[in-house]
């Protein structure tokens, strides 16, 4: 994970919070149940469902995510 990131920092947080998707068009998020959340810097990639997700990681510990990058990892982590 950090050498196909390039992120030396890189690192797997704790599930345990609040998840959420923009979805385009409507005024309410989605909310996720991830089993794996991976955070590089203030970027998060996000898997629930086996798909990953993109999004940000928040000052109170939330993470908003804005869309999916697939069910590969490698490509998720290409697409930060």
């Amino acid at each position: 994970m950090r050498a196909l990131s390039g992120d030396p920092t890189a690192a797997a947080l704790s599930t345990d919070r609040l998840v959420v998707l923009e979805v385009a068009a409507q005024d309410d998020y989605e909310t996720l149940r991830p089993d794996v959340l991976l955070a590089f810097h203030e970027l998060c990639l996000v898997r629930d469902g086996g798909e990953w997700f993109m999004g940000q990681l928040d000052d109170d510990g939330s993470v908003i995510c804005w869309g999916s990058y697939g069910s590969e990892l490698a490509e998720a982590i290409r697409g930060l």
